[in-house]
């Protein structure tokens, strides 16, 4: 049995782009890169629908405010817990 091939980041997304530019056919694409014709097209799709994502407005900023607020919210969750957990100590005793 063969063993599987795990290609980087960055071979990926160079099939990706050359498949996109259209210059040359998924065969020899496949061909060149020694890969099956069945990856360029996976790649392919992969990049066009990453590309909607990006212009869509789900990009880096979208992301940061998103975890902002999260990690907002969880501080003052945080805090919470530790003037209960305070207010307990006192009531109850260590």
């Amino acid at each position: 049995m063969a063993k599987r091939t795990n290609h980087s980041p960055s071979f990926k997304a160079r099939v990706a782009l050359e498949a996109l530019r259209g210059e040359c056919t998924v065969s020899e694409l496949a061909a060149e890169y020694e890969i099956y014709s069945t990856l360029v097209t996976r790649r392919k799709r992969q990049a066009a629908g990453g590309m909607v994502k990006v212009f869509a407005g789900g990009g880096r900023h979208d992301q940061d405010t998103l975890h902002a607020a999260e990690v907002k919210e969880l501080h003052a969750k945080i805090g919470q817990l530790t003037v209960e957990e305070d207010f307990l100590e006192k009531a109850f005793g260590p």
